[in-house]
């Protein structure tokens, strides 16, 4: 699945511990300088979208981020096992483990079975030298008082405001991942509508485009077999 973020505002994704810059919390960014949005957020923030949709659709789904409330852990919580079910596929079943994993975890993985979605970072291929370091002013606030906190200035490094940055990377599904996963990642990610830090003031708002949607959409089967379920 081919992925372009185009970052329509301001994009704040913090590097904590990086060095070279004068701001408190610097930009992430790869080997060769260009900024990035880290898998890992893109990843986290699909895997949230997904279970909300999950639930709304009332599919049985693990406690997640807690290790000890995640599949198969979870299953021991649930007097009925017999909606956990639904999902399982015997090539999902792990060794050793004979409880049920839901949707979510044959998804995106737990402590005992592995991810079968895969993530690279979305990279913006403009050249660093053309986009100059912006930092951006705040202040931490006493959310009690209502004020500002005496001697807590401190600054953001984002990227240009208004410049359309276009973020690239491609998400990996394998041929065999239940066929719930395609339109359930879809639906997630159209509702991301910003990423990383300081969204609340505006920040990271972005658009997404997906390059080979239309070999990806699920067929009129599938989309007959949701409505039935749900």
């Amino acid at each position: 699945m081919d992925l372009t973020a185009t970052v329509e505002t301001a994009l704040c994704v913090g590097a904590g511990g990086s060095s070279g810059s004068l701001a408190d919390k610097p930009i992430v960014r790869n080997g060769r300088g260009q900024l990035v949005i880290p898998a890992s957020q893109l990843k986290g923030r699909l895997r949230h979208g997904c279970e909300r949709l999950a639930r709304a659709l009332g599919w049985p789904v693990c406690q997640s981020p807690r290790a000890e409330n995640l599949c198969p852990q979870w299953a021991d919580l649930s007097s009925d096992l017999s909606d956990l079910q639904i999902f399982e596929r015997p090539d999902y079943q792990v060794p050793n483990y004979p409880k049920h994993h839901c949707l979510i975890c044959q998804i995106f993985g737990n402590p005992v079975l592995p991810s079968r979605l895969i993530a690279e970072d979305l990279v913006c291929e403009v050249e660093p030298a053309l986009l100059p370091e912006v930092l951006r002013p705040g202040v931490t606030l006493n959310r009690q008082r209502g004020t500002a906190e005496d001697q807590k200035l401190y600054f953001l490094e984002t990227s240009p405001p208004h410049a359309d940055l276009m973020f690239k990377g491609t998400l990996f599904l394998p041929s065999d991942a239940p066929e719930e996963a395609l339109p359930l990642l879809l639906s997630a990610l159209y509702q991301i509508h910003a990423l990383g830090g300081s969204k609340s003031v505006g920040l990271g708002w972005v658009t997404w485009t997906v390059g080979n949607v239309d070999k990806l959409k699920p067929s009129a089967e599938q989309w007959q077999k949701l409505k039935g379920e749900q």
